[in-house]
């Protein structure tokens, strides 16, 4: 797709005023989102108004490092005094009171909010076709999802309707629909990120990412973001490094997996890259992932018992939707709850209930504890020797609309290479793929180990 902006750095140095930039890109969400649906609401009157503020301190040369980033959120991400619903009618008419911390870093180095995207209902989806606002398409083909939980973000980024996005990432909701629309998906390292705003999925996981057009995007926006949060218990008081200062690879260790039962044009994309990596200064070694077929189902096991716990607070009785039908109050709560919540997000809850309950809990839940350790420590053994993973960011190329629909097990499998990085907390990055056979947007995946970010973006930086 021909873009007019490539990242901040070309916005920066082609010197369009803030003003003019974002009404080029309300007039691409104008000429575009009502076939791609990835607004859902477009904050016009405030983006207009803050422009004309940073203009104003640009000509001062007191503007922030983020002077000129036009910026959707994910709707799981609280901005004071707007709207979010997590794409879900259980939050109807829900306003926030206050702002999430990582959001509140972005605004304090100016950049721009320009609305809020589509996303899965409480971001359990690999498709985006579980929202309450209908499903996003993927720009480059109409018939074909966009990839989810992030899918909205995704697709505004790769259809340039913002500079970049933010999305969350729980099993690989920004990774895999970068991947989907041939954009940079980044899941930084459990508590990289604060996760105050954050509308919770399963808490031990879920973390804020950014989708760009440019790696340069994806490190700035990083960088921002990061850092220790008072009001986030889970968020690391590790130093945040210059992740913007992208510089070229000493040689690495890389290791790659090999999985079985690729689309064939996935595959063949791979073994290209593969081969393409091998011929340069890098040092790849084939692994093998002796635990590959306890990914999918922990990481299910224990997202599910987190969601059941987290999504038991919307009840109708406070915010959100409330139903008519309150001859009792169990009955309300309940009616409140089977109207409020789609299907993915019912069977979510319920698998977490049966998983929790008492005489199910240590069959379950606390075997997918031991296991998720044991993954943690083989990816602790892997990186004693490596400094990063290669593998396809998904099985498939972007499915097309209602294929996989019906069938949870099939749309749990896209995940199946993306939740190693999220059992283990360790920080990954999709980045495109050539597609050598067709024209459908791939992803290849670097996982690299907690708080490595830096190498993780220098090298992205060179594959890329």
């Amino acid at each position: 797709m021909n873009r007019r902006f490539q990242s901040l750095l070309d916005i920066q140095k082609t010197k369009i005023s803030c003003v003019d930039l974002v009404e080029f890109y309300l007039g691409q969400i104008q000429a575009q989102n009502a076939s791609l649906n990835a607004f859902i609401e477009v904050w016009e009157k405030e983006a207009r108004i803050r422009a004309k503020e940073i203009d104003e301190k640009i000509k001062k040369d007191t503007a922030g490092k983020l002077a000129g980033m036009v910026i959707g959120l994910k709707d799981n991400l609280l901005v004071k005094n707007q709207a979010a619903s997590n794409s879900s009618k259980i939050l109807s008419g829900f306003t926030s009171p206050y702002t999430a911390s990582a959001i509140q870093k972005l605004l304090d180095e100016d950049a721009i909010l320009i609305g809020r995207l589509n996303n899965d209902e409480f971001a359990m989806g690999s498709s985006n076709e579980t929202s309450f606002y209908g499903p996003v398409k993927n720009a480059i083909d109409l018939e074909r999802v966009p990839g989810g939980s992030s899918g909205g973000s995704a697709v505004a980024v790769q259809a340039e309707m913002c500079t970049a996005a933010l999305g969350t990432d729980t099993g690989g909701s920004v990774r895999q629909p970068a991947a989907f629309t041939g954009t940079i998906g980044l899941k930084p390292s459990y508590g990289r990120i604060s996760r105050y705003g954050v509308m919770s999925y399963a808490s031990s996981f879920d973390q804020i990412g950014p989708i760009s057009y440019s790696i340069s995007d994806a490190a700035i926006l990083l960088e921002v973001m990061s850092g220790k949060d008072p009001k986030d218990a889970t968020s690391s008081s590790k130093k945040v490094e210059a992740y913007s200062a992208l510089k070229p690879n000493e040689p690495k260790r890389i290791a790659y997996i090999e999985p079985e039962g690729l689309d064939d044009e996935v595959s063949k994309a791979y073994t290209y890259q593969i081969e393409k990596i091998s011929a340069s200064k890098h040092q790849l070694e084939r692994i093998s992932i002796d635990f590959a077929d306890a990914l999918v189902p922990t990481y299910y096991v224990l997202t599910t018992a987190e969601a059941s716990s987290n999504l038991s607070r919307y009840a109708g009785m406070i915010y959100g939707h409330q139903s008519k039908k309150q001859n009792s109050l169990d009955e309300m709560i309940m009616q409140s709850r089977n109207e409020g919540f789609g299907p993915e997000v019912k069977r979510r809850i319920m698998t977490g209930t049966f998983i929790l309950s008492e005489e199910h809990f240590e069959a379950y839940y606390t075997k997918a504890l031991l296991v998720r350790r044991k993954i943690k420590n083989r990816l602790n053994e892997i990186f004693e020797n490596f400094d990063a993973i290669l593998s396809p960011t998904a099985p498939t190329v972007p499915f097309k609309l209602n294929e996989k629909k019906q069938d949870p097990i099939a749309m749990y499998l896209a995940d199946q290479f993306t939740v190693m990085a999220s059992l283990g907390g360790v920080c990954a990055i999709s980045i495109p793929m050539k597609n050598i056979t067709g024209k459908l947007p791939l992803g290849l995946q670097i996982t690299c180990n907690s708080f490595c970010e830096k190498s993780l973006l220098n090298l992205a930086n060179e594959l890329v």
